[in-house]
């Protein structure tokens, strides 16, 4: 057990004294204590932990002594720091130098002299009555400069009287216990209670006023009554001996006659003390005062010690202390009465003198205030921060003026630090949340470029109720584009410069105002430094980072709407991309790019747009050729990867490859027709070929109105008007969350209407689908054109050899060559009903897809799918043929009549 205690921290400590002041264990007493005290103390600066806030605040601090060239090089020396990474702790040496920079002997006005002051635990005994018994042990250490700081504390509100009051929910409050001013005249306005009921008691004929507040406390306990009472009958208890023990029930301390109960949790007079029906029903009517004074002592004792109440609750127990103050000053002049009746050795009941009906009317305005001190202080049970001044302003919503204004006090009070919060962050953008209270939230781990979606964060549950949600989102985005311009922009314009910083609420006075006026005077300061910042923002993104440039060059090149750079881009690619995809390189189609960017007007785009411009290769599967693979891409880096980020990226990575698949099915039925022109005059010799080839312009004339809609619908119904709404919005725009919204809008409008999302999957296989059998028809038309060609030129060289050897004078053709003509011209004959079975099936397969991707069309809720299907339909001629066609357009139409 010894080893035991040689090693205690109690042991270590006092030994770690002795050896540093070199004294004994008795002479270290003092020192020993110091050191408990430290040890137990939490002491941490009121500041987030983050680097790039304090190396701001030391380059300020060198601005403001204008040592601009310290400044800088500071600045060049913490970038190399950064860059090294010898330190672990950079935040920690910054912080350090940063309080070693600052005058002591010099007053401060930041937010963390306030957190100090309140982050202190409040003292037991910080008020004025003579009655309050301290125990030594509950004497918090450091009483006397912590005393001396709270005794500046604002006064308080002057006095109301009111009415009926529960203590149920949040109720009317009434105005503080007591004021601390001076008797005032009637026309400077209504005086103290503590006052008046001094004026109107009797005055001593003492050299001294006994209703001067004494200057130090008298002895502890029930002293000897020096009062000569009145002849009692049975052994019945003195109404004096009553009104010396409620006196002392008030401040919490149980009488001689009066106890608490802690079974019935109430004072109760002892059965056994002989009383009068009447003394004991007032005497128990004034009791509940001691059982209010004790509900709300014991909140502000427990609370004032907890650090992590935080700024915002240590503020509401101080001004609960304020009140209880005022409330300790009453009960001090009613003492110096009684103090001055046993003096002057009162035997009779004056008309001044203090009695239980006295006390009750003279306590009922402090009895119904210290109701509504124990009411707030059960509402505000387990709250802290903005939601605890939340719970506060809800009991100034009533018509009383003069409990409204005991409120709007408390809750100056309590939104002070608040306040402090709230203008640091919209003129500085710094954030000093120790204990989470304010409503903005910040998440250290988030990298830089997601400083925009995921660092900044509100905190619902924290907003106060008299600020509203609107201005709630306008604090964060402040704040919020403060640090993405110094930190993602890095834009070292001063806060000062973009906004000009108004009067902060250095006093409580100061939120008093702001808050009597939230929807002037705080509205027009919030909404002034959100439109500055705002427009500051977004006229660097434009201006330095060619926001609008970029996303005007997403929609040429990746929503394809340069149209000459596409199509001489597809005619250079042409070659390469009917390849497997597995020989394609990327060097080459980079080359070709570059190729088709000179050719066309992309050239006289901007350089820094061209160079983020590139090729790339998506994931080969087997089969695939080089139009399955091939897309364009857009680096995007910086600042712009905050409205284009990678999900974005990835959106319109997919509708590119829908709208180049797309493309080339254009593409590929113009080949289509440029053959089926060319070689039409051709094959006029060959009549056995008519029937094939009238079938082949009739499916390709149907396939190139399939494709002309639905690229109508897709440039002018899709891309184009989602652009121009894009456009409008993002030209109206007023802060950079409005421009990513309008972005994400529109593409997620192109995505749906584009037939990308989840919910058209199965018309997107369609459209695929025939797609597919487009390349199919090219495919067998293609090889019907070759062995047609082919057949044509032997037939014209077999005719040419003949009438060669006609000039010669011989026979044109032998028997033999001619049976040979004979055969290979039907052999040939034999081919083309397989060729026309070949189209015929096609055709079949073409039909039956296309009429079940125009029911789909029919059945969508989108009204603008619902008008393609009769665009493609617009002759019925796939109706006629498709009965579950013709009972969803039926069914459409009956819909539609209905709806109107």
């Amino acid at each position: 057990m010894a080893t035991l205690d040689q090693k205690s921290p109690n042991v270590l400590l006092q030994s770690l004294c002795c050896r540093i002041t070199g004294k004994s264990e008795a002479e270290v007493a003092h020192q020993f204590q110091y050191a408990v005290r430290v040890i137990g103390s939490n002491y941490a600066p009121s500041i987030e932990r983050d680097e790039f806030l304090v190396s701001e605040k030391i380059k300020k601090e060198l601005l403001k002594q204008r040592r601009e060239s310290d400044a800088a090089l500071f600045s060049e020396l913490h970038r190399k720091l950064q860059t090294q990474g010898v330190l672990k702790h950079r935040w920690s040496v910054l912080y350090l130098l940063l309080s070693l920079s600052e005058d002591p002997r010099k007053p401060s006005s930041r937010v963390g002299n306030y957190g100090a002051l309140f982050a202190q635990a409040l003292p037991r005994d910080a008020h004025s009555t003579p009655f309050y018994c301290t125990r030594p042990q509950s004497l918090a250490l450091g009483y006397g400069e912590r005393s001396g700081g709270l005794s500046a504390s604002v006064g308080t509100s002057g006095i109301s009287s009111l009415g009926v009051y529960t203590l149920n929910g949040p109720t009317p409050t009434p105005q503080s216990l007591l004021a601390g001013q001076p008797p005032q005249s009637a026309a400077g306005g209504v005086q103290p209670l503590g006052s008046r009921l001094a004026w109107a008691l009797p005055v001593s004929s003492s050299p001294s006023s006994a209703l001067a507040l004494p200057a130090t406390r008298p002895p502890l306990g029930p002293p000897a009554p020096s009062r000569v009472v009145r002849p009692r009958r049975d052994g019945e208890v003195s109404e004096a001996a009553l009104v010396r023990d409620i006196l002392y029930v008030f401040q919490g301390i149980d009488g001689k006659f009066i106890k608490m109960s802690a079974q019935d949790n109430c004072y109760k007079i002892d059965s056994k003390v002989v009383l009068c029906k009447s003394l004991r029903d007032t005497s128990s009517r004034l009791a509940e005062l001691g059982w209010l004074h004790n509900k709300v002592r014991k909140y502000t004792d427990a609370r004032s010690l907890d650090r992590a109440f935080g700024l915002v609750g240590q503020s509401f127990c101080s001004s609960l202390h304020q009140e209880l103050k005022e409330y300790y000053r009453l009960l001090s002049v009613l003492h110096s009465q009684l103090q001055v009746e046993d003096e002057q050795g009162v035997t009779v009941c004056t008309e001044s003198s203090l009695t239980l009906r006295r006390l009750l009317v003279w306590m009922y305005d402090p009895k119904v205030r210290l109701k509504t001190l124990a009411a707030l202080v059960d509402f505000c049970q387990g709250r802290k921060g903005g939601e605890l001044a939340s719970a506060v302003h809800a009991y100034g919503k009533t018509g009383d003026p003069q409990m409204r204004a005991l409120v709007q006090h408390i809750l100056s009070l309590v939104s002070h630090p608040i306040l402090n919060f709230l203008y640091r962050w919209i003129y500085d953008g710094e954030l000093e949340d120790t204990y989470h209270e304010f409503f903005v939230a910040s998440d250290p781990n988030v990298k830089t470029d997601r400083l925009w979606h995921d660092k900044y964060s509100l905190r619902k549950s924290m907003i106060p109720s008299f600020i509203t949600m609107d201005q709630a989102r306008k604090v964060l985005l402040i704040g919020k584009s403060i640090n993405f311009l110094h930190q993602v922009c890095h834009d070292r314009t001063p806060p000062g410069k973009i906004t000009s910083a108004s009067k902060s609420a250095d006093t409580p006075k100061d939120a008093a105002e702001l808050l009597s006026d939230l929807e002037g005077a705080f509205q027009e300061k919030i909404d002034a430094a959100y439109f500055d910042t705002s427009k500051y923002l977004l006229d660097v993104l434009n201006r330095n980072y060619l926001l609008l440039e970029h996303l005007q060059a997403m929609r040429r090149y990746l929503l394809l709407g340069q149209g000459d750079f596409i199509r001489h881009l597809m005619d250079l690619l042409k070659p390469e991309l009917v390849r497997p995809a597995t020989t394609l390189y990327q060097h080459n189609l980079t080359g070709i790019l570059e190729t088709a960017v000179r050719a066309t007007n992309a050239q006289y785009d901007n350089a820094e747009i061209l160079k983020r411009l590139d090729v790339r290769l998506l994931e080969v599967s087997p089969g695939d050729t080089g139009w399955d693979v091939f897309s364009l891409d857009y680096h995007v880096d910086g600042p712009i990867a905050t409205v284009f980020t990678r999900e974005c990226m990835g959106h319109y990575l997919r509708v590119f490859n829908f709208l180049w698949r797309a493309k080339r099915m254009e593409y590929t039925l113009t080949d289509i027709w440029k053959g089926q022109m060319c070689n039409a005059k051709l094959l006029k010799t060959m009549p056995e070929l008519s029937g094939v080839l009238h079938q082949c312009h009739i499916l390709a004339s149907e396939m190139v109105h399939f494709i002309h809609q639905m690229q109508y619908y897709i440039t002018f119904e899709v891309l184009e008007c989602s652009w121009d709404e894009l456009w409008n919005k993002v030209q109206q725009a007023q802060d950079l969350d409005h421009i990513i919204a309008a972005h994400d809008v529109f593409l997620d409008t192109i995505i749906s209407r584009c037939l990308l999302d989840n919910n058209s999957r199965s018309l997107l296989n369609q459209l695929r689908a025939i797609f597919d059998q487009i390349i199919e028809f090219q495919s067998a038309q293609d090889s019907l054109y070759r062995s047609a060609l082919e057949e044509l030129a032997l037939r014209l060289q077999y005719e040419e050899k003949k009438k060669q050897r006609e000039e010669e004078g011989q026979w044109g053709v032998t028997a033999e060559q001619e049976a040979e003509e004979k055969k290979r011209i039907q052999d040939f004959q034999e081919t083309i009903p397989k060729m026309r079975s070949q189209l015929r099936i096609l055709t079949h397969f073409y039909q039956s897809i296309v009429q079940q991707f125009l029911v789909l069309l029919m059945t969508s809720p989108d009204e603008s799918l619902r008008f393609l299907s009769f665009r493609l339909d617009f002759n019925e001629h796939y109706r006629a043929r498709e009965p579950r066609l013709r009972a969803s357009l039926g069914a459409t139409r009956g819909r539609r009549l209905s709806n109107i």
